[in-house]
């Protein structure tokens, strides 16, 4: 079981998201908190394997307290969970060792399927989340732009011309069920093609591929 601890100052926020976990028989939400602080203290006591946090709480914000688990817990795995897809928020939250940052109002799918990936050791980001991160690291080094390009598009020479159309959308930043649509391919098709994409260029998350796919100008 994956051992999942919720802190949002919102109760019925926490409620309605401890009700979409349980319902994957894989997930245990064993504690609620309601703040930064008290988040920290049941994340230890608890011995949760992944921590959801929401960035605006009372006493110690989320990614306050992502950096301060990040330090004494490390063995928690931190999923950011907001209202607010700011790309610093975003950032910072990378660079605090966050495992993965995901809007209030994803679907229910994506807020169980996130926690699986945290608790694998995966990065997870929402759509929405990675075109940010994206935008503004693709920003960070347009005058690289040309050598970073042909540099993308060798690494992309060794995969299918159906592989290099999925890596394409993954660059614009969509899910697999609207790369799906796009594609006219099944959800679990597209997420086999993606595990593929992934191993070929030995890219550890998606976001890592997308920025792949942006730098070789990769398009459907």
């Amino acid at each position: 079981m994956i051992r999942v601890l919720i802190a949002d100052d919102e109760p019925l926020i926490r409620a309605g998201i401890r009700m979409i976990l349980t319902s994957a028989d894989d997930i245990e939400v064993v504690a609620e908190a309601g703040d930064g602080h008290e988040a920290l203290e049941l994340a230890r006591r608890h011995r949760v394997d992944v921590a959801l946090l929401d960035i605006q709480m009372p006493r110690l914000d989320g990614l306050a307290a992502l950096a301060e688990l990040g330090r004494t817990t490390p063995g928690v795995r931190t999923l950011i969970l907001t209202t607010f897809g700011e790309r610093d928020n975003v950032l910072r939250a990378l660079r605090e060792g966050g495992a993965g940052f995901l809007l209030k109002d994803s679907a229910p799918g994506e807020l169980i399927g996130a926690v699986r990936a945290a608790a694998a050791g995966e990065a997870y980001l929402s759509p929405a989340a990675t075109r940010h991160v994206v935008d503004s690291l693709a920003a960070g080094t347009a005058g690289r732009s040309a050598t970073r390009a042909e540099q993308a598009r060798r690494r992309l020479a060794v995969l299918s011309e159906r592989e290099r159309d999925v890596l394409a959308l993954l660059g614009e930043g969509l899910s697999n069920a609207d790369a799906g649509r796009r594609l006219h391919m099944s959800e679990a098709t597209v997420k086999t093609y993606v595990s593929r994409i992934l191993a070929k260029l030995a890219c550890d998350n998606r976001v890592q591929a997308a920025l792949l796919a942006r730098d070789a100008g990769l398009e459907v």
